[in-house]
C-alpha cells in the first residue's frame, strides 16, 4: 500500500507525519507502508503559495520517499527561464519522482503531461484511463504546444520567451505590491503569477464580481466549498501580455470597489 501525504508550507509538519508513517506504519494493520508519495503543487491555485520544494525533496531523501509534483502553474511561469518551482529553488529535477502539468496554461493549448523514470511511464500507457480510452492530442494542438515551449526555452533564436518570463514576474510583483498598498488583504509568494484577494465574506462574493463587471474588468471569485466559508476570494492569475496600463487601470477599479464593500484592512 502507498501512503499520500499533501503538505506543501509547514516543513515540521510535514517531517512530523512522514516520521510516524515510517515508525508506526499502517493504522490498525502496523504493516510498513510500501512507499510514501508526497503530493505537492508548484504554485497552489487557491493560494498563491510557492511549494519550499528544496525543503520537500530533502525530507523526501531523508525519509526514502517519492515526490510527486504538479506543475500546472508554474511550468513556464517560475524560475528564470520558466522552467518551473525546480528552477526557481534550484532543485535538480532528478530529485523529483513524478512530475506533471498542463498545457492550457502557458503554453496555451490543451491537456497535460507526465515526466518520470521509464518504468513509470510504461505503467501509465499501460494502466492509465486516460492513455487507454481518450483521444490523442490533435496535431495543431501539438504543434502548438512544441512551438510555445521552443520559445519558452529560447530554442527559437530569440530572447523573446525570456523576457515573457521576466515581464510576468515584474507584473506579478507590481501588482500584489500595489494591492498591499491599498490595504487588501492579499496571500501567496511574491514571485507567483496567482494572486488571491481576501474577500472574506459570503455576501460580498457577487458584489466585488458585479460591481467590477461594471467597470468592464471580468474576475474571477471563490466562494465555499472551494475555500472555507470565511476566507472567499478574488483570484487575480496575472499574464506577460498585461501591460502596466492594463494593471493600473484595473488596480485603480479594484481599489474603489474595495473602499465601497469595505475589505479593505
Amino acid at each position: 500500500m502507498c501512503l499520500s501525504v499533501c503538505l506543501s508550507a509547514d516543513m515540521k509538519s510535514l517531517e512530523n507525519v512522514l516520521r510516524r508513517a515510517v515508525t508506526e506504519g499502517q493504522p490498525r494493520r502496523l504493516r510498513a507502508w510500501r512507499k510514501i508519495l508526497i503530493v505537492v503543487e508548484g504554485v497552489y491555485s487557491m493560494e498563491g503559495s510557492v511549494c519550499k520544494l528544496a525543503e520537500i525533496v530533502r525530507l523526501k531523501k531523508k525519509y526514502k520517499a517519492y515526490v510527486y509534483l504538479d506543475e500546472a502553474h508554474s511550468i513556464g511561469a517560475m524560475g528564470p527561464t520558466g522552467r518551473g518551482v525546480s528552477e526557481y529553488w534550484g532543485v535538480d529535477p532528478a530529485d523529483i519522482d513524478i512530475m506533471m502539468g498542463t498545457f492550457t496554461k502557458s503554453f496555451g493549448a490543451a491537456g497535460g503531461y507526465i515526466a518520470a523514470n521509464q518504468d513509470v511511464i510504461n505503467y501509465l500507457r499501460g494502466a492509465s484511463h486516460s492513455t487507454t480510452y481518450a483521444a490523442s492530442v490533435p496535431a495543431p494542438v501539438a504543434q502548438q504546444i512544441i512551438t510555445s515551449m521552443t520559445i519558452i526555452m529560447g530554442d527559437d533564436g530569440t530572447k523573446e520567451g525570456e523576457k515573457r518570463v521576466a515581464q510576468l514576474l515584474d507584473n506579478s510583483r507590481y501588482f500584489r505590491q500595489r494591492l498591499t498598498e491599498m490595504n487588501f488583504i492579499v496571500y501567496g509568494n511574491e514571485d507567483s503569477p496567482v494572486v488571491p484577494i481576501l474577500l472574506y465574506e459570503p455576501g460580498k462574493v457577487t458584489s466585488f464580481s458585479r460591481e467590477l463587471l461594471k467597470k468592464k474588468i471580468a474576475v474571477v471569485v471563490v466562494g465555499f466549498p472551494a475555500t472555507s466559508i470565511v476566507e472567499a476570494r478574488a483570484r487575480i492569475c496575472l499574464s506577460a501580455s498585461h501591460t502596466r496600463d492594463m494593471l493600473d487601470y484595473a488596480l485603480k477599479e479594484i481599489n474603489e470597489v474595495g473602499d465601497l464593500l469595505l475589505l479593505k484592512k
